[in-house]
């Protein structure tokens, strides 16, 4: 080979050389490009979920926004937003005064051993009934069971009265009162499971509607703040005869004997 070939040759190796590192400069660059615009899709998804997860979390919840609705007031109620709910003879001098919470097991102990003893009272004219139901195990518990109860407590009622003492007899039931610590009220088809024990209550799509569509759930956010607000109610479930907060009964016969220290008589 002779000189000048070899430095032609030198040249175009040379040229080759550069050539091949401005291909390999740009390959580079364009995976540099391709990693920042990944990382960049990345970091924006990332902060999207979060925006999403941040507004999501800032949403009011539905018994939040239940507090702040219009209220639907049951039938067969009174008083500010329906509070007030008072089964029996009306001109009757005297008052027992129930105040429960709808997964409170104490409750569910009273119903079923004197529960029927207290209604039969009612019916008898010794008494009027006057209810006043909170939500607090939610809190103390977690969970939507005594919010979801309430509310279908005011479809029942809006139904009529034996509707609502029948059906919250069947709530607080051996049978169907779940474990303080489970939240089956929580659930539409449980509650409406329980209702198709009640006669008023069996295949009544008005209630069953009621249930579903929460129709009383803001009402049942007013008569929770009426308990909350309650003198002198610390407990469920607390009973007061004539306005005296009285031990809680076990027994008829402490029922009874309760009423006749109150001067209730037949």
């Amino acid at each position: 080979m002779s000189k000048r070939n070899s430095q032609e040759a030198k040249r175009a190796a040379r040229e080759r050389l550069r050539q091949e590192r401005e291909r390999q400069a740009k390959r580079a660059k364009v995976r540099r490009q391709l990693v920042v615009a990944g990382s960049m899709v990345a970091v924006l998804a990332i902060a999207g979920g979060v925006g999403y997860a941040v507004v999501q979390n800032n949403q009011p919840t539905k018994w939040e926004q239940a507090a702040d609705a219009k209220v639907v007031a049951p039938a067969n109620t009174s008083g500010k937003n329906g509070t007030t709910v008072v089964i029996g003879d009306s001109k009757s001098k005297n008052t027992v005064h129930l105040y429960e919470d709808p997964r409170c097991p104490a409750c569910a102990q009273f119903e079923q051993t004197v529960g029927e003893s207290v209604n039969k009272g009612m019916k008898d004219g010794d008494y009027k009934l006057s209810f006043t139901l909170g939500t607090f195990l939610d809190g103390n518990l977690g969970g939507d069971g005594s919010k979801n109860a309430l509310s279908a407590l005011g479809a029942a009622l809006n139904v009529g009265p034996d509707a609502f003492l029948e059906y919250k007899a069947a709530l607080y039931s051996a049978k169907y009162h779940p474990q303080e610590s489970t939240d089956e009220f929580a659930k539409n088809n449980y509650l409406i499971k329980v209702a198709d024990t009640v006669d008023a209550l069996k295949n009544n799509k008005t209630f069953q509607n009621a249930v579903e569509k929460g129709t009383y759930d803001a009402w049942a956010m007013k008569m929770s703040k009426t308990f909350d607000d309650a003198k002198d109610v610390n407990s469920t479930p607390t009973i007061k005869i004539n306005d005296k907060k009285i031990d809680n009964p076990s027994t008829v016969a402490q029922w009874e004997t309760a009423l006749k220290d109150a001067g209730v008589t037949k």
